[in-house]
């Protein structure tokens, strides 16, 4: 594949997934756009045989620096992973319910534990990418999903939620 179709074939299979991704780190529609223009020029600059099957892990982490590098400019470290970008929720009113009482759960959690569980369920990277992007350790990135999940199923039971 020549150069200019590699970047068009990443550029169409991951920036929407970047943009969701960068939107929650950063918690502005625009400047998460800025951040994975930023992104994907800094893929123009790189070898594409250099990141041959390891290309979504590097997108992620190179958007995660630069969404930190901007959080850090702005003073907002801390708000890492904290932000909820507006987006609709299903139409019927009991998984809208459901779905926003569990998004405050998910909220409610350390933010490394949040971060891993976005990587995984909402941009489907495995262990090891989440483990590339975030720089834990793949048994790490595993112990983190684990305490979420376990902390996220006992508090929907505490609630009378079905935790499945």
């Amino acid at each position: 594949m020549n150069r200019k179709r590699w970047l068009v074939s990443a550029l169409q299979r991951h920036e929407r997934p970047l943009v969701r991704y960068a939107h929650r780190l950063v918690g502005d529609l625009e400047t998460a756009r800025d951040v994975v223009q930023d992104t994907f020029l800094k893929l123009c600059e790189q070898d594409p045989g250099q990141l041959d099957g390891r290309l979504p892990e590097w997108l992620f982490t190179v958007c995660r620096n630069r969404a930190i590098d901007h959080l850090r400019k702005e003073g907002r470290m801390d708000s890492l992973g904290e932000r909820e970008p507006a987006t609709e929720t299903p139409d019927v009113a009991e998984q809208k319910e459901q779905t926003s009482d569990i998004l405050a759960r998910v909220r409610d959690l350390p933010a490394r534990q949040q971060e891993v569980l976005r990587l995984k369920f909402q941009e489907g990277l495995s262990y090891k990418q989440i483990s590339a992007v975030t720089e834990e350790s793949v048994s790490n990135v595993g112990f983190l999903l684990h305490t979420a999940i376990k902390t996220l199923r006992r508090q929907l039971a505490a609630s009378g939620r079905n935790a499945s």
